[in-house]
């Protein structure tokens, strides 16, 4: 069984839980192509066999959240699962609207504490639980869009966000604060789209069975944005170079009119990179 399914993840859950729930229906190794937060929600693509090998080419993915930030109290975990401190004003829509190109475009961030970032050997997270202050360092991401959708409460506000991978919204619902002069943190949290999956086919945990899964699986080749080769030359399945006139670039490769992988184009030869059927 290869290919890809589009999890719905459910609050509460981990990513690595919903990943250890697909292994133990379909039986095959499983992987998935972004975390998310367990209090978060929605599109969570996992890999099915050897689509796990695709990995790479979904790092840089655009993704599209939907938040909501409270303002006037934050946590020590930026989101609702954290120690609540209360502090500092409510932002008007305007002031916010105002803000918000602050934080659009490519910039530094500082990820959050409770993250699994790496601390000299230790993921930061570790260190935040047991009272120790880690230093962590800016990380340049890309915030293409930041929406201000409608205020949800008295003190809370929802949010479209649409941005590179690496950026964590927990982070931004901190940062727009600090520049409004208040405290603030993310109360809510769902992806709607990651890369090519959306929310829209996104299935449910609850709905799979060993019996169904497979009627819910993506085909590999399907959420790959290349262009086809097509080539009955078998030493490419060997592993061997041969002569091109390709494009430099990726190339999803159907050998004998079946789909077997990636070859890449370099400097007037071909090779598998990655088999994927």
């Amino acid at each position: 069984m290869t290919g890809v399914l589009n999890i719905d993840k459910p609050c509460g859950k981990s990513s690595a839980q919903a990943v250890n729930f697909v292994k133990h229906l379909t039986g095959c190794a499983c992987g998935h192509f972004g975390t998310l937060d367990p209090f978060a929600t929605g599109v969570l693509p996992i890999g099915v066999g050897n689509a796990t090998r695709l990995f790479d080419y979904f790092l840089t993915k655009k993704k599209t959240y939907v938040a909501r930030f409270r303002f006037g109290a934050t946590t020590d975990t930026l989101d609702p699962e954290g120690a609540l401190t209360v502090g500092g004003g409510v932002p008007s829509e305007g002031e916010i609207r105002k803000t918000l190109p602050d934080l659009t475009g490519t910039f530094d961030q500082i990820p959050p504490a409770f993250s699994a970032k790496s601390v000299n050997g230790q993921r930061s997270y570790v260190l935040a639980r047991r009272g120790e202050a880690a230093e962590l360092s800016a990380k340049r991401v890309t915030v293409e869009a930041f929406e201000l959708l409608e205020q949800t409460g008295v003190d809370e506000f929802a949010f479209r966000v649409t941005c590179g991978a690496g950026t964590y919204i927990r982070a931004l619902a901190r940062d727009l604060a600090e520049r409004l002069g208040t405290l603030g943190y993310c109360t809510a949290l769902r992806r709607t789209a990651s890369g090519l999956f959306a929310e829209e086919t996104a299935v449910s945990p609850d709905v799979l069975t060993p019996e169904n899964c497979g009627e819910f699986l993506i085909k590999t080749d399907s959420v790959l944005p290349f262009p086809i080769f097509e080539s009955d030359d078998r030493r490419l399945v060997q592993g061997q170079k041969i002569a091109t006139e390709l494009a430099d670039g990726l190339y999803k490769f159907y050998f004998d009119g079946a789909f077997y992988g990636l070859v890449r184009a370099a400097d007037g030869t071909l090779k598998t990179e990655k088999k994927l059927c």
